[in-house]
């Protein structure tokens, strides 16, 4: 198997479509780590990425299957706009809550949110694969090390430009847009009744630039309801003490 070049192929065609395509779970890791102490975000950071890998080679195995299936990506769509907002708001400080606990609740973040937003990722790894599970786990583990350091790289922008933070969470608003148009329950009609939605920019080095009101709406939506829900829990923190 070493010595087949459709092997090496394949692994480097995993590897490379995982890294690309794991840009915004690098985002969520990121978002969710950033609030730990600094010894922990480390072990968030490679245990999330590490329960990451492991759901995402389940799903691939079952991601045909799976992307078949009405309203889960609505469900997934509702879910990541829920967890984006909840990561645009403020951290108690003060909050008497255990650091094990804090470590357990940022994975269980990380995990959710790779698991929505991985229902389309999944298939370029999958057809990448050609159906050779070794190939898949092993270009999936290989992207490992990448996808910690962009979470890690994230991580100490985030602190010298806070406004990355709210550009993370409008981005897997983004996302959730996406994935909510794409929900096998209405896409084949939004794409023969609701064409007016989705706008064409332009081409770029070859390549076609679009986009869906949707996605713009689920960005706009994080935003506001993130920066609503952070002033409102600001303003009624004196009346804790």
């Amino acid at each position: 198997m070493l010595s087949d070049p459709q092997f090496w192929l394949g692994l480097g065609q995993v590897t490379l479509i995982n890294v690309v395509l794991s840009a915004d779970n690098a985002i969520v890791i990121a978002l969710a780590a950033r609030s730990l102490p600094a010894h922990q975000q480390k072990q968030a950071v490679v245990y999330g990425t590490g329960a990451v890998v492991a759901v995402r080679i389940a799903l691939t195995l079952l991601a045909a299957e799976l992307l078949k299936w009405p309203y889960l990506k609505i469900i997934g769509a509702l879910l990541l706009l829920w967890i984006a907002v909840k990561l645009l708001l403020p951290k108690d400080g003060d909050e008497p809550v255990e650091s094990s606990s804090h470590l357990m609740k940022a994975i269980q973040t990380i995990l959710i949110a790779d698991l929505v937003m991985s229902l389309d990722n999944v298939i370029g790894v999958a057809a990448a694969a050609r159906g050779n599970t070794t190939v898949l786990v092993a270009g999936l583990m290989l992207s490992i090390p990448l996808v910690v350091f962009c979470a890690s790289l994230l991580m100490k922008l985030m602190e010298r430009w806070p406004v990355i933070i709210a550009i993370g969470a409008a981005l897997l608003g983004w996302v959730a847009g996406d994935l909510l148009i794409t929900d096998p329950l209405w896409e084949d009609w939004l794409a023969t009744h609701a064409q007016w939605l989705r706008v064409h920019v332009g081409y770029v080095f070859g390549f076609k630039l679009e986009f869906h009101w949707a996605q713009v709406a689920g960005a706009a939506l994080v935003l506001m309801a993130g920066n609503y829900w952070a002033k409102r829990t600001a303003a009624q923190a004196p009346e804790r003490y």
